[in-house]
């Protein structure tokens, strides 16, 4: 037997943390003397001890823990699933916090004189395309480009044509002169909320929805809103970055180390949505996000008729050139077609430029 202080030491947790996982029955003593009180601990008990150690270094909240321990003493591959999941979600919250403190430098950068008038000189060139494939009988995506809003929406169920549609008609108003940068994010939340209502309004049973991906121009920056698979990517310096998290069933079990992207790609579930504008009226907190913009910056938005068929090198090769979205967009859904075209696939393509910056492009949308 191993007294209070001796096994704290041993196993690098302080009498103190010991004394209060007793009292939370995490971790007990061997034994306790009935006349002092004090508590001893046996050899055997040292291995748990460290795990506790352990788990508390990574931060792992003390009802976690327990349960870590009590798949560890039955089954410690068990367990270990647990830790992988754990992390996979603290990984996913630092993202956020990575991406909150990223646009805050930005913001306050962006504040600058010089920044200001660097960023008044900027627009976008677009194009959008939408093609039905080469097995779907009819094309229930919808995708738009204007001066200000690039959207995609896939849409399922029967009337899932009139669901996309009505999502990305329900954020047409936003396509004006100026948009308010400040309150930018506000506004899209807004706009998201009519594109539910107008879902619900054309649905024609409760399995009717669609997905919504949007980018919206401030002038300056980008404010992305993102519901469902399909997805949005931004090339940048010659690197292609998926700026949108996809929110299905597959995908949470990839976070959750339960999956790998590997085993994801064949998986009976890997259609299934975790979120969606439908037509049974769930609320759906859509993932919102702000990109500043730099000149030779090109985004993509994209249904999954492309992404879940060309694998994500392909689409940057097709990306890279400095060929106008117009041909850009062309060429990326003539791939989808050739890799069997089994969906309805959908793309924007937008180049931020400077202003009166020559191209062949005009801008285009297409639905």
């Amino acid at each position: 037997m191993l007294t209070i202080g001796a096994f704290a030491k041993a196993c690098r947790l302080s009498p103190k943390a010991l004394r209060l996982y007793d009292e939370l029955d995490l971790l007990r003593p061997a034994r306790v003397d009935p006349d002092t009180g004090y508590r001893y601990y046996a050899v055997g008990q040292l291995e748990q001890a460290r795990l506790v150690a352990w788990l508390r270094r990574l931060g792992m909240p003390l009802a976690e823990i327990r349960q870590v321990c009590r798949l560890h003493d039955r089954d410690s591959t068990a367990a270990a699933r647990e830790i992988r999941a754990y992390w996979a979600r603290v990984e996913a919250e630092t993202a956020v916090r990575r991406d909150l403190a990223a646009f805050l430098v930005d913001h306050l950068t962006a504040d600058s004189p010089e920044s200001r008038k660097d960023t008044a000189m900027l627009e976008l060139r677009y194009s959008a395309h939408s093609d039905t494939g080469r097995v779907r009988p009819a094309n229930q995506d919808t995708a738009y480009a204007g001066t200000r809003l690039l959207a995609v929406a896939d849409g399922f169920g029967p009337a899932g044509a009139p669901a996309s549609s009505a999502a990305v008609e329900a954020l047409r108003f936003l396509d004006t002169d100026e948009i308010p940068a400040g309150g930018v994010l506000n506004l899209l939340e807004d706009a998201v909320r009519g594109a539910a209502q107008a879902v619900q309004d054309v649905a024609e049973c409760a399995d009717d929805g669609t997905t919504l991906t949007a980018l919206l121009w401030t002038g300056s920056r980008l404010a992305l809103v993102h519901i469902g698979d399909s997805r949005a990517y931004l090339l940048r310096d010659g690197e292609l970055f998926l700026i949108t998290h996809d929110h299905t069933v597959v995908q949470s079990m990839i976070d959750e180390g339960r999956l790998t992207p590997e085993e994801a790609v064949s998986h009976p579930q890997r259609a299934f949505l975790l979120k969606a504008l439908t037509g049974n009226g769930t609320p759906t907190i859509p993932d919102f996000r702000l990109h500043d913009a730099r000149p030779g910056d090109r985004y993509l938005l994209c249904s999954d008729g492309l992404s879940s068929v060309v694998p994500e090198d392909r689409i940057r090769e097709l990306l890279a050139p400095p060929t106008a979205p117009d041909e850009t967009v062309r060429a990326l859904v003539t791939a989808a077609n050739e890799a069997g075209g089994p969906d309805n696939v959908s793309c924007v393509v937008a180049d931020v430029v400077r202003r009166g910056e020559r191209t062949d492009d005009k801008g285009q949308n297409s639905s």
